[in-house]
């Protein structure tokens, strides 16, 4: 063997180089604690330790009127004064009318300064002295912290909205203000208040039930395991149970469907639909719609039927997906590391991953303070000009412009690497596609490595090299990197192309025509379509380089031809096969899922006691079912691809024996003759 696509391998050296330089330059420009923590409008940190406002967490607007979304607070943008605070108020009070108490008790002016810039400020000021001089806010009303900002305490009270239980109040500047105007400048944030209740909630039921997650991943697994080693000696009979345990358990679920459907149409209000109820931030209220749990039975009725009739219009050829899964069986038998590389193949995509995440949060928060000139009305000709709020005042854009304010706004900088913040986003983006395709491809190419050393090997197993995935690895590192690179580089770009479309049709989705629109779907089903076709390729392509050590561009046209030249055995392998492994994935998720399901509803309470006190059962059930179906995919995924590289050496098998003494077949002659109609001439083993 020799190296190949050596000039791709260079690149991609080059470009992780590249990587790690970015990541240290943002390393040392970037500080997350700016995504941690709000910025009052000097640009200082609310909440950080060893600051002025250490015990000041919470950031308040002195104006909320002048926000028109939450996205402006959130981005802190909004044209008002901004400081933190160790609390929200709590209750309707206005500069003038603590005017009067002030006047008799010196302590009355204690809770409203707290929300001033300076707790010392005399009270004495007239309030269009305080508005000039932007000390203190002309009026507070109840609020909530949330995101660490203070934002309106919003609820509902017969129907009408109120704020702190009023539906007017006075905004300091002699006006009546009503909640609605006050919930047009901070739009949806009563929906977002329960949804961080909801988000409470959620957290709530993980720390209550997490152990049991555990658990029932750890079996999961442990049942992958299991079906994986029976599928060597009865795969036939294992076969039957997939598809008659994926019966059961949809048909246990449309009767569980069918149960709570009767059961609610004795309740009031069970006429109700989920269009009357609208968008709920909680889901268990959907649970409590007779709709919703008749729209779950025609789904699972519907997936029953479609399995059924899969399985009559398949049963020709269930015989050859069973003599793969042996022989696959047989094959993951004399090479059992296989199913420990998923492990490694999720540490290595944890590490990307995470790694991606560091960088795309330190190139967010590099940058110096950069502070704008605004105005609440937004007349002013300085509008948007950077400005030094040390030396505002002292300025001519302060005099030219009554009542402007020199606010925080972001963190920047005119530097060249400032300038290119969002160029490095990019990088970072494609680098992290083209790294994650590169683990799978080299998780595949290193078990197909395995597999085609297994399938060789005329005498079984004693022809087999020992540890053979650990030697077909160092092979694909030590000569087939830039290869690797190279089919990853192609899925990497297409789905850049992808993203990038996706980014396009929601930034101009409301000025696009209905051209515009199709020509849109069309491209994106055109890319993803392109994306499939080129994993398939791919996946053959790596099978290939393993056997034969060729380069990318001529392992993936002999793979294409040779699928040809054997196109009804490939429909035969992803049909037949396919819909076998993923019958035993939902299986082993179908199995978790109930046990889960009737551990945390308490239904076996008598065998097992299971948490008590969820808020929403369905939060972990959903989470193990998901864990378990992830599980079972990355053992199974294994299992997939010992079959795809039996299947291709038995391909060229074929065309490069004759089944003769001097060129005896490779391949069990079993199953030979179920894949090849020809007859074949029994082997003479070597001794």
């Amino acid at each position: 063997r020799g190296c190949t696509d050596v000039l791709c391998c260079m690149v991609f050296i080059l470009f992780i180089t590249g990587y790690i330089i970015l990541g240290l330059i943002a390393w040392v420009h970037g500080d997350p604690r700016r995504v941690a923590y709000p910025t009052d409008s000097k640009g200082h940190f609310c909440g950080q330790k060893g600051t002025p406002n250490e015990n000041k967490s919470i950031l308040f607007y002195f104006n909320l009127l002048s926000c028109t979304s939450p996205s402006v607070m959130i981005n802190l943008q909004c044209p008002t004064t901004q400081i933190c605070v160790s609390k929200c108020p709590e209750k309707f009070l206005t500069y003038l009318e603590m005017q009067l108490p002030f006047k008799r008790d010196k302590h009355s002016w204690e809770y409203y300064s707290q929300f001033c810039k300076s707790p010392i400020f005399h009270s004495a000021k007239s309030l269009s002295e305080i508005v000039m001089d932007d000390e203190c806010p002309a009026a507070i009303f109840p609020s909530k912290p949330f995101l660490r900002r203070c934002f309106p305490d919003f609820s509902t009270k017969n129907g009408t909205l109120t704020v702190g239980n009023k539906t007017t109040f006075e905004d300091g500047k002699g006006q009546i203000r009503n909640a609605v105007e006050l919930r047009a400048a901070a739009k949806n944030i009563n929906k977002v208040l329960d949804a961080k209740a909801f988000g409470v909630k959620v957290f709530e039921d993980y720390a209550t039930s997490w152990y049991w997650i555990l658990i029932g991943l750890t079996i999961a697994m442990l049942l992958s395991w299991l079906f994986l080693l029976l599928l060597r000696f009865i795969a036939g009979f294992l076969f039957w149970i997939f598809v008659l345990g994926v019966l059961g358990i949809i048909g246990y679920g449309i009767w569980h469907c069918y149960q709570q459907y009767r059961n609610l149409q004795e309740r009031p209000n069970s006429h109700l639909t989920i269009y009357d109820l609208g968008i709920q931030t909680d889901i268990s209220m959907y649970l409590q719609l007779k709709q919703t749990w008749f729209a779950f039975m025609v789904i699972l009725s519907i997936l029953e039927v479609l399995v059924i009739l899969l399985l009559i219009f398949l049963r020709d050829r269930i015989r050859i997906s069973i003599a793969l899964l042996k022989e696959g069986s047989k094959a993951i038998g004399y090479v059992p590391t296989t199913l420990i590389y998923p492990v490694f193949t999720f540490f290595l995509l944890s590490i990307c991953i995470c790694y991606w995440a560091v960088i795309a949060v330190y190139l967010a928060t590099s940058g110096t303070p950069i502070y704008k000139v605004i105005t609440p009305e937004g007349k002013c000709k300085y509008e948007n000009r950077t400005c030094d709020p040390d030396i505002f005042n002292t300025t001519e854009m302060s005099r030219a412009c009554p009542g402007a304010q020199c606010n925080f706004a972001f963190y920047g900088g005119n530097s060249l690497y400032y300038q290119y913040i969002s160029t490095f986003q990019i990088f970072n983006l494609f680098i992290f596609l083209w790294l994650i395709n590169f683990v799978i491809a080299l998780g595949q190419c290193a078990l197909a490595g395995a597999f085609a050393s297994y399938y060789w090997a005329l005498r079984k197993p004693d022809d087999i090299p020992p540890y053979p995935l650990f030697t077909a690895f160092g092979r694909a590192i030590r000569y087939h990197t830039g290869s690797l690179a190279f089919g990853s580089l192609l899925l990497a770009l297409i789905q850049m192309f992808r993203i990038a479309l996706e980014y396009l049709d929601k930034r101009i989705k409301d000025n696009q025509n209905n051209i515009a629109k199709f020509l849109q779907h069309c491209l994106k089903c055109c890319f993803w379509c392109l994306e499939k076709v080129v994993k398939f390729l791919n996946r053959n392509a790596y099978v290939m380089i393993a056997i034969y050590g060729k380069n990318f561009c001529r392992s993936a046209k002999d793979a294409f031809d040779l699928l040809i030249r054997n196109i009804l055995k490939v429909a035969v392998l992803d049909k037949v096969t396919d819909f076998v492994l993923v019958l035993g994935k939902i299986l082993v998720s179908g199995c978790i899922g109930v046990l889960a399901f009737l551990l945390f509803t308490q239904r076996i309470s008598i065998i097992i006691e299971g948490p008590t006190s969820l808020n929403y059962y369905w939060v972990p059930l959903l989470t193990v079912i998901a864990g378990s179906y992830l599980v079972a995919h990355g053992f199974f995924s294994v299992y997939a691809m010992c079959i795809d590289t039996i299947f291709i050496c038995f391909c060229e098998d074929l065309e490069r024996n004759d089944g003769s003494t001097e060129k005896p077949y490779f391949i069990a002659p079993a199953l030979h003759g179920i894949l090849n109609k020809r007859h074949l001439v029994p082997q003479k083993q070597k001794e």
